[in-house]
């Protein structure tokens, strides 16, 4: 199973990483567990989240203010990557690491885009844009020219959490980079590498994420990618940050 962690996006424990174990469950309480949350509002042993065959399974352990996967109050659940965790004032997002056969998908996947829905690029966009497949298969960089943003869309995307929350970036062209202090998209995130990931927007329904070999990862609604297509409402993790992208014709 690929390694995966929680990351505190709110509350006292905000911006702590906490890896999970597939052999031994973590345990989420006020005064007892391997996650310490100080909050009135958590039980002294709250919950717990331990690895089955299908996955990462939460249990609540009888608290008395209840924990939420997904803003729905549960007593067990199945955690997908992304899946968003409420107890008490905390919340908590799972992150999914990458294994061998996502990677392949991912890179399938960016390579099957029909060519009519790149139509009205222009004809040294879209070979620009042919080159960017064969650097990807190559492990080089991507699309390193400006590439237009598609007639009539719009597209942000808002820092949700980390250091730089509540923060809007709006496209202005159709590849923007993410990284610390540069880019686009600049974050003051200490755990972003320079250069860290790149959105290229070629039409609504194609939009890709990639990691430009950062340090930390990129993360596609909590799954780690190399690179992924992205849709409306799809979030990006980066070091200690969320975003979360807004597309609009």
């Amino acid at each position: 199973m690929p390694s995966a962690f929680l990351k505190v996006v709110s509350g006292s424990r905000q911006g702590l990483n906490v890896p999970l174990n597939a052999n031994e469950p973590l345990v989420i309480g006020r005064k007892r567990g391997d996650l310490v949350l100080d909050d009135p509002l958590v039980s002294s042993t709250h919950a717990k989240i331990l690895c089955r065959d299908d996955g990462f399974v939460i249990q609540d352990m009888g608290s008395t203010n209840g924990t939420l996967v997904d803003g729905r109050l549960i007593r067990e659940a199945t955690l997908r990557p992304g899946a968003e965790i409420s107890i008490g004032n905390s919340r908590l997002v799972l992150f999914v690491g990458l294994d061998d056969a996502d990677s392949e998908n991912s890179e399938i996947e960016s390579s099957q885009a029909p060519a009519t829905e790149l139509a009205w690029l222009l004809d040294e966009e879209l070979v620009e844009l042919q080159g960017s497949q064969d650097r990807t298969s190559s492990g080089s960089d991507v699309i390193d020219q400006d590439l237009r943003l598609p007639p009539g869309l719009r597209a942000t995307v808002e820092c949700v959490a980390g250091a730089d929350a509540g923060k809007v970036f709006r496209f202005t062209r159709g590849n923007v980079t993410i990284g610390r202090k540069t880019g686009e998209i600049p974050l003051t995130d200490l755990e972003i590498s320079r250069r860290h990931a790149v959105i290229e927007v070629f039409g609504r329904e194609m939009i890709f994420l990639r990691d430009l070999g950062s340090t930390n990862g990129t993360y596609h609604n909590g799954q780690r990618i190399v690179v992924s297509r992205l849709r409306n409402g799809d979030t990006v993790g980066i070091g200690r940050s969320v975003l979360k992208l807004d597309v609009r014709s």
